[in-house]
């Protein structure tokens, strides 16, 4: 693979125009959304906007381990009737806190955009995280949103659905991210862009099952304490090597920033 500088006199491009930016990008960068872009889980922080800022302990007791997309709609469908409206929501989502040091990462990739090719995959939903990606300035860097489709209803209820079925066992009934990560990489490979390094950061446990097919020129950022971050130290632990990406936790996503600078300072 042709390196940054290789065969040309001049130095590195990182900003602006010309033969850098007519290249492809060279790193396929995936973020999660929920506790990894911001500080909270979405949903959770839209309760704030229920009556009482709270959920009633029916609607509660409802919830199944797997099925957190079928029990959001119930949650979503109380809301409606107690008269949340689409301008309560993105209220609460415009005001989520972005995680610690996440507007530093983000101002790097802002300068640094024609080497990264950025997506989001997330189980969250895609009106909340356009809501919140535009409040904080940064929707524009990503080529394309994975998550579950939303929207309003006739009523100006605020509606979910599950974003595709799959057969893992390993993920939530409505999503595996390893699925769509693996046919995102199929479709670019057929459109001829390939990426020399992908880098994949998140916290949970479904953040870990795309991350497993990750090779050894790649990078996963789990959250420092994470379910992510747990799952690859205890994989580490039971199959020495089976993980095979460099493994970098984060406190503050600064610390990815400069582990990317750093990518970027070695290509050269």
């Amino acid at each position: 693979m042709k390196r940054c500088c290789e065969g040309v006199g001049l130095p590195c491009l990182f900003k602006g125009v010309g033969m850098a930016s007519s290249r492809p990008p060279r790193y396929l960068l995936i973020f999660d959304f929920d506790e990894t872009i911001i500080n909270e889980n979405s949903d959770d922080s839209i309760v704030r906007a229920a009556p009482g800022q709270a959920l009633p302990e029916h609607i509660r007791q409802t919830f199944r381990e797997g099925f957190y997309n079928e029990y959001m709609q119930r949650v979503l469908a109380y809301m409606g009737d107690q008269g949340v409206k689409m301008g309560d929501f993105k209220t609460v989502y415009e005001t989520i806190p972005l995680s610690p040091g996440m507007p530093d990462l983000f101002q790097f990739l802002s300068k640094n955009h024609e080497l990264f090719e950025i997506i989001l995959i997330s189980d969250a939903n895609m009106f909340g995280i356009e809501c919140s990606l535009r409040a904080a300035g940064f929707y524009s860097l990503f080529r394309k949103i994975f998550s579950n489709p939303s929207g309003f209803d006739k009523r100006g209820y605020f509606t979910l659905g599950p974003y595709h079925s799959h057969k893992c066992l390993d993920c939530p009934a409505n999503m595996c991210k390893r699925k769509i990560l693996t046919e995102y990489l199929a479709e670019r490979a057929q459109e001829e862009v390939e990426f020399e390094r992908v880098f994949y950061v998140g916290d949970g446990a479904n953040d870990f099952c795309p991350s497993v097919t990750l090779t050894s020129a790649d990078v996963a950022f789990p959250r420092k304490g994470y379910p992510m971050h747990r799952m690859t130290q205890e994989m580490e632990k039971k199959q020495p090597g089976a993980f095979q990406a460099t493994v970098v936790p984060w406190e503050s996503a600064a610390e990815v920033a400069r582990y990317l600078q750093e990518v970027l300072k070695k290509k050269c």
